[in-house]
């Protein structure tokens, strides 16, 4: 039986960053105010069966990751107002991806105090917004636009923002 009385991770363990360009300089802006973040791996499946056995064979070829999304608007939020703008113009291509950053705050990165961290570009793809009394909401998916990029985040801030540094791979 395995030993459960350790230390689990929590949610707010794994924080994710929006890169935002402002004048010159990209940085991660922490994505606050989001009551859902939920990562899907939705695997793509190669499945056959050959004649010379009783069962499928079933690998996996690829994924099509994407993240489901809500919060609720906070004016003057960077984070937020970008997804507002994409939702809002109903901006499409280009213009409605969005680089997301997650950090994994138990895992130290390469330096000293950088955390590990995976970057990838996401289409932002809205699904509906004001769905809430209390507080205006918008919900909607990141779906995958691009390959993972593994690397480190490091903070002068707190945490509020990170700067993502790419691994350098070595042969």
């Amino acid at each position: 039986m395995p030993d459960i009385t350790g230390k689990f991770s929590k949610r707010s363990d794994k924080v994710p960053f929006m890169l935002i360009q402002n004048e010159s300089t990209t940085k991660g802006f922490r994505m606050q105010g989001f009551t859902e973040v939920s990562v899907s791996l939705n695997p793509k499946e190669y499945t056959r069966k050959y004649i010379d056995e009783e069962s499928d064979r079933t690998d996996i070829t690829g994924y099509g990751r994407s993240m489901s999304y809500s919060f609720d608007h906070y004016v003057g939020n960077e984070v937020q107002n970008k997804i507002v703008e994409i939702t809002d113009g109903e901006l499409t291509g280009a213009d409605a991806v969005v680089g997301i950053v997650m950090v994994d705050m138990l895992t130290e990165g390469a330096a000293s105090g950088a955390k590990k961290a995976v970057k990838r570009d996401f289409s932002v793809i809205p699904d509906s917004e004001g769905g809430d009394e209390n507080a205006y909401t918008y919900s909607g998916n990141f779906k995958a636009n691009g390959e993972k990029v593994e690397g480190s985040a490091t903070t002068t801030d707190g945490w509020k923002t990170i700067t993502f540094t790419e691994s350098k791979i070595t042969e």
